[in-house]
């Protein structure tokens, strides 16, 4: 049974830029908690449809992560990646953390550059503060190629040991390498 018009939730109005969202939310804890780790720590977010998406550079993921935890973000729900190949920076991984006493979710996106000349993507692992990250990162290092440093065991996890290359990278073969 579909809600009657008068009964269906209001949207917010969508808010981008770290200045808008800034102005649209005062005092939201997961934006005051990553701008506490300095004014440029933020580049970029959005809040539309009700959800809020936070972007920090990639080297500022741990200290991100850790803030928002410390502001009551008490869940790490999903982590994923998207390729997108040939943009520059190529990579963008998406984190989805849980609040419960706030009943609030959010985005934390980090773009990671592909350094080319054999040198793999590669980002700080989130596992020593939240070890539920341990199989998401593995999966995103086995399709995406991309590292994750102080990662406690980072090997393929879906594809066999001597699969060459990374499925999900949009320059990957169609039928794979042969």
């Amino acid at each position: 049974m579909s809600p009657s018009p008068s009964q269906k939730p209001t949207q917010a109005p969508t808010l981008s830029g770290v200045a808008g969202v800034s102005e649209g939310l005062p005092g939201h804890p997961a934006i005051a908690a990553i701008l506490t780790l300095g004014e440029d720590a933020l580049s970029d977010a959005r809040y539309d449809r009700n959800e809020l998406t936070l972007t920090v550079a990639a080297e500022n993921i741990v200290p991100a992560c850790s803030a928002l935890r410390n502001a009551g973000y008490n869940f790490f729900e999903d982590m994923t990646a998207v390729d997108w190949f040939p943009s520059s920076p190529r990579f963008q991984l998406s984190y989805h953390l849980l609040s419960h006493s706030m009943k609030e979710r959010i985005r934390l996106r980090a773009v990671v550059e592909d350094v080319g000349g054999g040198t793999a993507p590669s980002v700080a692992s989130i596992v020593p503060l939240w070890p539920g990250a341990n199989f998401f990162e593995r999966e995103v290092f086995d399709l995406f190629g991309i590292r994750f440093e102080g990662h406690p065991d980072l090997r393929r996890i879906m594809m066999p040991d001597d699969w060459q290359g990374y499925p999900l990278r949009k320059d990957y073969p169609v039928e794979g390498y042969r």
